[in-house]
């Protein structure tokens, strides 16, 4: 491929978009640059303060259990207080727990704040996610998903090997340059970034619309409605499975490398190899695999992100360490455009903080369970024993993925059986459906849920990264 080519590729990547989404990517890049903690707490609290694994699991658990809490309540608040101020009380809150966990001596106290500091972290996802929807177009949300996604790897990539290397002098200042770093992003969010929150309806339209099959006002979409959303559900339960394998590349990879003598720089420049991937191949392989089969990705992203972890069960140096942290990388480029495309177009307009809360929870509970599992298997089985369950979990969650999208393909096609007048609706498995017609969830119909978005360019694989 020529350079003008790549040119022409990186300009249509990122032209079109609005200057409050760059503004909103300027804040993620600005907190992924100072992302030290949650990727180096394992090695801090095994290495640095010479805790167990299974304590550095508890303590990690308790993280994930904070951001369970409050990535619900935060989508909540982000549908009726707004996403900038549930922003801004998210960033402002997660800066002064970071740096007070970095005086913490105590090892409940280490262990409370960090829970709290994983309370305040994830309450953001949520806000960041519906905001993003709010103020890009529906065509181009593909684009800035990935472009958003691009930033927080480009972050990670950064500072994963600055923070390898200031390890060795203090942990302190990981924890003092986080929070540091947070506080500016929330500069970022309160000078440049206005409230997207879209405007509610009055009561009787929303409730007229409601009846006609649109979309109705927020107080028509509620907890009970996502978690009656069958389809949605299994996607998070999908992702969950995924997530607890990709969170042990920050849990339980450095507590393995560690035990078999591996130094912080070491783990450090392992774990960069993730993110410098990622900014490598994530935009062209989103434009790639934009329009191809979604299941098929799904599936192959899976078997990749579970052998790839399997794979580090015979790695004996850090060049191997690469090597299998290239291959669930792989799977990780894949999944995300594709889930979050996924996401985005099961989530209706007015209850978009609350879905992009209940998906966030996903990461929440991973973030809860597989640090605690992963310990304990270290401790008690070893770790090649870990690796290989993984390997397990990466086959039946593309399993998964192969029953849902065949089950939503046959529903899809009985719908257009027994309602013709709504128009040719896009499997999930085909091409580009650039003159589809609006599209019924079956499922959506029977719960009386709001319509969701129905933009040709969300039935393409759009798609995270560490809380």
């Amino acid at each position: 491929m020529s350079l003008s080519a790549l040119g022409r590729g990186a300009r249509a990547s990122v032209s079109g978009l609005p200057p409050t989404f760059w503004w909103l990517w300027t804040s993620t890049l600005i907190n992924r640059l100072g992302a030290f903690v949650a990727a180096f707490l394992a090695l801090y609290l095994t290495v640095e303060r010479g805790y167990s694994a299974s304590y550095a699991g508890l303590v990690a658990a308790l993280y994930g259990l904070g951001g369970a809490v409050s990535s619900v309540a935060a989508g909540v608040l982000a549908d009726r207080l707004g996403r900038r101020p549930t922003l801004l009380v998210a960033q402002v809150s997660t800066a002064l727990s970071v740096a007070l966990l970095g005086f913490m001596e105590h090892p409940a106290a280490i262990a409370a704040v960090a829970c709290l500091v994983g309370a305040t972290s994830n309450a953001s996802r949520p806000a960041v996610q519906a905001m993003m929807a709010d103020i890009v177009a529906p065509e181009d949300r593909v684009r800035a998903f990935s472009l958003n996604f691009w930033a927080i790897n480009l972050g990670v990539a950064v500072s994963s090997t600055v923070a390898g290397l200031i390890a060795a002098h203090g942990y302190l200042i990981l924890f003092l340059g986080e929070a540091a770093l947070t506080l500016a992003c929330a500069v970022v969010v309160y000078v440049k970034l206005p409230e997207s929150r879209p405007a509610r309806e009055p009561a009787g339209a929303a409730g007229a619309a409601g009846a006609a099959g649109g979309a109705g006002g927020a107080e028509s979409v509620s907890l009970r409605t996502v978690l009656r959303d069958r389809r949605f559900m299994a996607v998070v339960g999908l992702n969950l499975l995924l997530a607890m394998l990709f969170l042990q590349g920050f849990v339980a990879l450095p507590v393995a490398m560690g035990q078999s003598g591996f130094s912080t720089s070491d783990f450090g420049l392992v774990i960069a190899s993730n993110a410098a991937l990622i900014v490598v191949l994530q935009i062209p392989v989103t434009r790639f695999i934009e329009h191809r089969n979604p299941a098929k990705l799904l599936i192959i992203s899976a078997l990749l992100t579970g052998y790839g972890f399997g794979l580090t069960a015979f790695a004996g140096s850090v060049g191997l360490y690469v090597v299998a942290v290239v291959v669930w990388t792989l799977g990780e480029i894949i999944n995300s455009p594709t889930q979050m495309g996924l996401v985005v177009r099961l989530s209706p307009t007015h209850g978009r903080g609350r879905y992009q809360g209940m998906y966030a929870l996903s990461w929440s509970i991973a973030a809860l369970a597989s640090p605690l599992l992963g310990g304990f298997v270290i401790d008690h089985y070893g770790a090649d024993t870990l690796w290989a369950i993984s390997a397990v979990i990466g086959t039946v969650a593309g399993g998964g993925y192969w029953l849902l999208l065949r089950a939503v393909n046959r529903d899809d096609a009985r719908q257009r059986e027994a309602e013709p007048m709504w128009g040719a609706e896009p499997e999930w498995d085909g091409p580009d459906q650039r003159d589809a017609g609006p599209e019924r969830d079956a499922s959506d119909q029977r719960d009386a849920a709001p319509e969701r978005d129905a933009s040709p360019q969300e039935d393409c694989p759009q798609r995270h990264g560490p809380p």
